[in-house]
Formats: structure tokens, sequence, C-alpha cells
């Protein structure tokens, strides 16, 4: 039995990441660890990460992979509406 995802919920894309960040938030601070499948789709989560950074929306402390996930963790710069 596979679990049918909203589009929100998918990390595949920024506002779907930035969404989990802001649900996994307390205050400004997160913390998240994200599933993966793959090398490649780890290395797409952590793109859009930096992103997102890039575009000042959160503040990346520490970015990490391991076997099965990728755990973020910062600051949310904005809250969202």
């Amino acid at each position: 039995m596979s679990k049918v995802k909203d589009k929100g919920d998918d990390p595949m894309n920024k506002i779907g990441l930035l969404k989990s960040l802001n649900q996994a938030s307390r205050g400004n601070f997160f913390s998240i660890e994200i599933p993966m499948t793959s090398k490649e789709e780890a290395q797409t989560i952590e793109n859009l990460a930096h992103e997102l950074e890039k575009e000042g929306k959160i503040k990346i402390r520490e970015c990490d992979q391991n076997e099965t996930s990728v755990y973020i963790q910062g600051i949310i710069k904005y809250a969202l509406t």
C-alpha cells in the first residue's frame, strides 16, 4: 500500500521543500530529515535547499547526507502566509 502525497508535501520542488521546513520548525529554527531513494534525489534536495538559501528564504547551518536520508538544519528567514 503506497501513501499518496499532496503536491505541497513533495520535497522535489522548492515550494514543497519550504513547506516541509516550515512544518518542521520551532519558531524560526528547523531541523528535518528527508528520506531519499537515490544519490541523485539527495543531490536534488540539497540543490533545492541551497537555492532557497540564495533566495534569502532560509539559512542553512547543516546539510548532510547519510545512507537513507538528507538532514537539513537551519533558520527560516520569513513566515509563509
